[in-house]
């Protein structure tokens, strides 16, 4: 997936090893709904006949259909890898389709939603396992760190556990609360709302850049990042858009009355608070008083 359209780094770019080791050829959303054209993909298919295609995002708010990547990559005998980095925790909560059945390859990371420890994981089918452990190591891992491996089993324990999909499903109901309520607020959203975890704002109808908002809230205790969204006009170093997520607000405990305040507060800061230091101060102070209202150690849960 196109990186500016919300693809990852690491899925054949230029400037990344995986895109100087092959030669990758990207696809994108459609202009009008911000969404996969999975009749583009096809054709890009039929007439590049890859070898592998990979399907997976970094900022794209929207389900994706694996099934139909699956179906596209049988029909020109190439083999499909999944990165399901941002979204794992949402598949290991039955909140979006697993993307095991039909891929040849699933990688991950085991932060992002899956709430884990900063890691990853590779699934495969049984017959590629002693393959794929090779080339981990020694093809490209000095060793193995024991502390996160540990980790690792602690977070999978985590998610097999009821809780986690309550968690998830809280993660879910306050990126579609957060994203209403900042609709609400005249700011506009790639392809019009989340599925997921993440929202992707539009910045140009505010007359700012990506860079510009994310200095902004950062000033006033709000964490974000600028983000290029599809068909930007500005640089990926500059960028017309923001990313918001909701798995850590979750995490403390915020619920979705609090997403009112979290996109006012955003609204605020990206106008009267532009240029204005009383306003900012004004909002660092709403800030500290949410977050004491929901310490890190809120037991989410009960």
């Amino acid at each position: 997936m196109r990186l500016s359209h919300g693809g990852h780094l690491t899925h054949g770019h230029p400037i990344n090893l995986s895109g100087k080791w092959f030669r990758v050829v990207d696809y994108g959303v459609d202009k009008n709904t911000g969404r996969i054209d999975y009749d583009e993909v096809r054709e890009i298919a039929r007439h590049e006949r890859p070898r592998l295609i990979v399907a997976g995002a970094s900022a794209y708010p929207r389900t994706i259909d694996f099934a139909a990547f699956a179906a596209i990559a049988k029909e020109v005998d190439a083999l499909l890898m999944v990165d399901m980095a941002h979204i794992a925790g949402l598949v290991a909560a039955g909140l979006h389709p697993s993307p095991v059945p039909v891929a040849d390859y699933v990688t991950s990371t085991t932060h992002n939603t899956l709430r884990g420890p900063r890691g990853g994981l590779i699934l495969c089918p049984e017959k590629n396992a002693a393959a794929m452990d090779k080339a981990v190591f020694p093809g490209i891992q000095g060793g193995p760190l024991m502390h996160v491996i540990a980790a690792k089993a602690v977070a999978f324990k985590e998610a097999l556990e009821p809780q986690f999909k309550t968690y998830q499903e809280k993660v879910v109901r306050n990126a579609k609360a957060l994203a209403q309520e900042l609709i609400q607020r005249g700011f506009t959203l790639v392809s019009g709302g989340t599925d997921n975890h993440l929202i992707l704002v539009d910045l140009r109808s505010q007359g700012l850049t990506g860079k510009e908002a994310e200095h902004i809230l950062d000033e006033v205790g709000i964490t974000v990042n600028k983000n290029t969204i599809p068909f930007d006009p500005e640089s990926p170093f500059v960028t017309s858009g923001l990313r918001l997520g909701t798995p850590a607000v979750t995490t403390r405990g915020l619920g979705e009355d609090d997403m009112g305040t979290i996109a006012d507060i955003i609204a605020v800061a990206l106008t009267r608070g532009r240029d204005d230091n009383g306003v900012r101060s004004e909002l660092r102070t709403r800030v500290r008083d949410l977050c004491a209202a929901y310490p890190l150690y809120h037991d989410l849960v009960s």
